[in-house]
C-alpha cells in the first residue's frame, strides 16, 4: 500500500510571478504527484506524493525549476524542519551546533544556523562555518526558508551598481558626437553592463527552447533598437527596465513582509521550566504535553496551555480581532498566538506545536494558496496565452507592412520591438494573487479565518445567509428557568431534575450540560443504576433507571413514542419527562440574544442579503428570538436531517451564493453543504477550524458583515489592477502599431504598470 506524503521545498530567489506559474503548472503535470501547491507570497511549492516517489520527484522539480528560472535554487524542508520554521517566516535561531553528515562538507544531513538574517554564525559539526555557502544552503534540510536572503540581497545590490554603472557610462556618451567611435564604445559598454544578466538568462533559456520569456523578448527589442541605430532608446529603456525590474521586487518583498507581519503569531521559542525552577529557551516544536513554561509579561503564548500559577491580562486580538484585553487566573485556558500583557504565568502544555490554535491558523492560511479564486484561475489562463499571443503579432506588424506591402522595414520593426516590451503580463500575474492573499491577511488580524482565496471572491455573490439559533446569534448559555411537575404526581421538582440529569449525564448536548448543572449534584453517588441509554438526535434520549423506563425529550419525542402530554408554551426550550409511558412534567430551559445579533442581521438586510434562521427549538421560542432579532423568515422545530433539506431547498431557489453560518459542531452537515461554510467560536475549536470554509475566531456573528466588506474591497481593488494593467498594455499596443508610442512607454505599461498594481494590492490589508 503507497504512503502518501506531503513535502515542502523553498524556492530560493523566486521573484518571478509568471514563472512561479509556469513552474506549479509543470510540477503538477510529474508522473506520481497527486497535488502541486506553489505558494508566491512565502515561495514555498508542496508536493502531495508517494513517499517512495519523492526523492525521483524531487530531482524533476529541480530540473524544470532550472529550465525556466536558473538562478531559483529549490531547497529541501524536512519535517523536523517545518516544525521550527513557519510558512510566514517568523525567525527561529536555536544556536545549536548539529551532527555533521553528506551535505556538511561533501555529506548529507549538514545543519546550519537557521536565522540568517541574525548574524549568527554557527558551526556544524565539522567546525566549518557554512552561513555564507550557497551550496550547503540547496541541500539544507534546517534551512527557514523565511531568512535565506543574504545571497538575493548580494544580488540587488550587484544590480544597482550595474544600473549605476551603466547610467554613468550612459551620461558620459552624451557630448561626444564628435567623436563617434567612443561615443559608440560607451553607448555598447553602457548597455552591455545594463543588459548582461538578461543576455546570460536569455542564452540559457534559448538552449532549452524556453524562448517566450521576458529576457529573451527584452533583448530581442533592444539589440533591435540598436540595429536601427536607435542607440539612445535602447540603453534608455534597458536601464529603466531595470531600475523597474528592481523597484517591482522591492514592491513584491515589502507586501510579502507586511502579510508576514499581519500573520505573525507563531512564538520563536519557549521559557521552558525546569525542575530546580530556571528556564532555559527551547523550539515550540520541541516542548511536549505536561511541559511547564514560562510567559512573561510582553511575550506571546507559545503553545496552548492551562495556567498552573500567576494571574494576567491576555492581548487576544491576534486570533479573535478584539483588542479588549481578558484577565486570566489560575485554572483558566490559554492559547498560542495570544500575548501577555502584565503577570508572570507558569502554564502546562495541553497540546504540542503541531496541534496548538496557532498552527492550524498557520497552515491553514499557508494552504490557502491552493484555493484559487475564479479571477486568479482567468488571469493564469491569460497569461499562457498572452504573451505567445502578442510575439505572434509583432512578428506579423513588423513582416506583413514591409515585405509584402513594401513599407519602411526599419519603422515597422521599431513598433513591433514595442510590442514584445510589453509582451510580459507580470503585472496581472502578481498583483492578483498578491490582492487575494492581502485580503485573507487582512481578515485574519480581524479575527476571521479565511482558508482560500475561492471563498473570500465568493462572499461578493452572498444572496440567502442561513443560520442557526443557537450558539450563533444566541449565546448557548443555556439555564434552567423553571421545573414543572404534572398533577398529579408523586415527584417533586428537584426528583425530575436528578432523573432528567441521570439520563443527560453521557451527552455533550448544551441542554444536557445545563441540566446537569441546574442539578449540581454527583450522579455517579445517589444510587442510579443506568442501562438500556440511547440519544436520538435531535429529539431525546431513553434509558432504563433503576429499572423504569425514562423518556427525557421535546415534544416529538413523546409523540413518537405514543405518550399523552401537556402542551407548553412561553419562550424557552421545553424538555418533557416520562417514566414508564406516563407522563410526570417538563423543565424549562432559555437561551439569551447575542448583542451583536442585532447588528448582523440590521448590517445584512442593509447589503440586500436575505437572512433566514433554522432553529430545533419550539416554534413559541423561536418567534421571540426572530422578533427580537428583526428576523422575518425563519423555521422552527427542526431535526437536524430537516435543517440540511431546508438549506437545499434555498440553495436551489437562490440566484447567488447561499451561506450557512453554524457554531461549527452540531452544523457541520449544513456546513459541509453551503457555497460558503461558517463556523462561529473557532478559538480552541478544532472542528470548527476543520469542518467551515471561513471560521470567525470568537462568538461575535457581526463579523461577517467585516468578512463580506474586506471581499468587496479585495474584489474591488483586483478588478483595478485588471484594468489598469489590461487597459494601458492595450493602449500602448495600440499606439505603438500607429507609430506613436515609444518604448519607453512601453517599459512604463509592463514593468510601470507593475509596481503601481503591486503596491496597490497592498491595501488590501488595510
Amino acid at each position: 500500500m503507497l504512503t502518501i506524503k506531503k513535502r515542502k521545498y523553498f524556492l530560493k530567489n523566486l521573484n518571478c510571478a509568471n514563472c512561479a506559474s509556469k513552474i506549479e503548472e509543470r510540477v503538477a503535470k510529474i508522473a506520481g504527484v497527486h497535488e502541486t501547491v506553489l505558494n508566491f507570497i512565502d515561495k514555498t511549492i508542496k508536493v502531495e506524493a508517494p513517499d517512495e516517489a519523492h526523492d525521483k520527484i524531487l530531482m524533476q522539480i529541480k530540473e524544470i525549476v532550472s529550465e525556466l528560472e536558473p538562478d531559483v535554487a529549490v531547497l529541501c524542508i524536512e519535517d523536523s524542519a517545518a516544525k521550527k520554521a513557519d510558512s510566514i517566516g517568523n525567525k527561529v535561531c536555536l544556536k545549536k551546533k548539529a551532527a555533521c553528515g553528506e551535505d556538511c562538507c561533501g555529506t548529507t544531513g549538514g545543519r546550519i544556523c537557521g536565522d540568517f538574517d541574525s548574524g549568527c554564525n554557527e558551526e556544524c559539526g565539522c567546525g566549518h562555518n557554512h552561513h555564507d555557502d550557497d551550496s550547503t544552503h540547496e541541500m539544507d534540510h534546517e534551512h527557514d526558508h523565511g531568512h535565506s536572503h543574504s545571497s538575493e540581497e548580494g544580488q540587488t545590490k550587484i544590480l544597482i551598481i550595474r544600473i549605476i554603472l551603466s547610467v554613468i557610462l550612459f551620461a558620459l556618451s552624451f557630448g561626444q558626437e564628435s567623436r563617434p567611435e567612443l561615443q559608440l564604445s560607451l553607448y555598447f559598454l553602457s548597455y552591455v553592463i545594463a543588459a548582461y544578466p538578461m543576455f546570460k538568462n536569455s542564452f540559457r533559456n534559448i538552449l532549452k527552447l524556453n524562448v517566450f520569456d521576458e529576457n529573451f523578448l527584452m533583448v530581442i527589442a533592444t539589440c533591435g533598437a540598436f540595429a536601427i541605430k536607435e542607440y539612445e532608446e535602447a540603453i534608455g529603456v534597458m536601464i529603466f527596465f531595470q531600475i523597474g525590474e528592481l523597484l517591482q521586487e522591492y514592491a513584491v518583498d515589502h507586501s510579502r513582509k507586511s502579510i508576514r507581519e499581519l500573520m505573525n503569531i507563531r512564538s520563536e521559542y519557549v521559557n521552558l521550566k525546569k525542575e530546580n525552577g530556571d528556564t532555559m529557551k527551547i523550539d515550540p516544536a520541541e516542548a511536549e504535553i505536561d511541559d511547564v513554561f514560562v510567559v512573561k509579561p510582553g511575550e506571546r503564548v507559545p503553545l496552548d496551555g492551562k495556567i498552573i500559577n500567576g494571574f494576567s491580562t491576555i492581548d487576544t486580538s491576534s486570533l479573535t480581532g478584539e483588542t479588549k484585553p481578558v484577565s486570566v487566573a489560575k485554572d483558566d485556558e490559554v492559547l498560542s498566538g495570544t500575548i501577555n500583557l502584565s503577570g508572570v504565568l507558569e502554564v502546562v502544555v495541553t497540546k504540542i506545536f503541531s496541534e496548538s490554535v496557532a498552527a492550524k491558523i498557520l497552515s491553514l492560511i499557508e494552504d490557502s494558496a491552493a484555493k484559487k479564486a475564479r479571477t486568479e484561475q482567468f488571469i493564469t489562463k491569460f497569461a499562457r496565452v498572452y504573451t505567445p499571443f502578442v510575439v505572434v503579432v509583432a512578428a506579423l506588424l513588423c513582416l506583413v507592412p514591409s515585405l509584402v506591402l513594401g513599407y519602411n522595414f526599419s519603422e515597422w520593426f521599431r513598433r513591433s520591438l514595442i510590442f514584445l516590451v510589453i509582451s510580459c503580463p507580470c503585472a496581472l500575474v502578481v498583483s492578483i494573487p498578491l490582492g487575494f492573499f492581502g485580503g485573507i491577511g487582512g481578515a485574519s488580524k480581524k479575527g476571521i479565518l479565511i482558508k482560500g482565496a475561492n471563498h473570500l471572491e465568493a462572499l461578493n455573490g452572498i444572496k440567502t445567509l442561513i443560520f442557526d439559533k443557537t450558539g450563533t446569534i444566541t449565546k448557548g448559555n443555556f439555564k434552567v428557568i423553571k421545573v414543572i411537575t404534572e398533577i398529579p404526581s408523586e415527584y417533586l421538582e428537584h426528583d425530575l431534575l436528578k432523573i432528567a440529569a441521570a439520563c443527560e449525564v453521557h451527552s455533550s448536548h448544551p441542554i444536557a450540560k445545563a441540566i446537569l448543572n441546574a442539578y449540581g449534584g454527583d450522579i455517579d453517588k445517589n444510587g442510579f443504576t443506568i442501562t438500556d441509554y440511547e440519544e436520538i438526535r435531535g429529539i431525546g434520549i431513553k434509558a432504563k433507571i433503576n429499572g423504569a423506563n425514562v423518556f427525557v425529550g421535546n415534544d416529538k419525542f413523546l409523540h413518537d413514542e405514543n405518550i399523552p402530554h401537556g402542551v407548553c408554551f412561553g419562550a424557552g426550550t421545553t424538555v418533557h419527562l416520562a417514566i414508564d409511558s406516563r407522563y410526570v412534567g417538563h423543565i424549562v430551559i432559555a437561551d439569551e440574544l447575542r448583542e451583536q445579533a442585532v447588528e448582523m442581521i440590521s448590517g445584512i438586510k442593509k447589503m440586500g442579503i436575505l437572512p433566514v434562521m433554522l432553529t430545533g427549538d419550539n416554534q413559541e421560542t423561536a418567534n421571540n428570538i426572530a422578533a427580537a432579532a428583526g428576523i422575518e423568515k425563519y423555521y422552527a422545530e427542526l431535526l437536524p436531517h430537516e435543517k440540511v433539506e431546508k438549506f437545499e431547498e434555498f440553495q436551489k431557489e437562490s440566484s447567488g451564493m447561499t451561506v450557512f453560518l453554524g457554531d461549527g459542531m452540531n452544523d457541520a452537515p449544513v456546513i459541509a453543504r453551503a457555497d460558503v461554510g461558517i463556523a462561529m467560536g473557532g478559538v480552541g475549536s478544532d472542528a470548527a477550524i476543520e469542518a467551515a470554509d471561513i471560521v470567525i475566531m470568537n462568538d461575535n456573528p457581526a463579523k461577517i458583515l467585516d468578512a463580506i466588506k474586506i471581499a468587496a474591497k479585495t474584489r474591488k481593488i483586483v478588478i483595478q489592477n485588471i484594468i489598469l494593467a489590461i487597459s494601458v498594455k492595450g493602449v500602448v499596443l495600440v499606439l505603438g502599431a500607429f507609430g506613436i508610442a515609444n518604448m519607453w512607454q512601453a517599459v512604463f505599461a509592463d514593468v510601470g504598470v507593475a509596481i503601481i498594481a503591486i503596491f496597490n494590492s497592498i491595501r488590501t490589508m488595510r
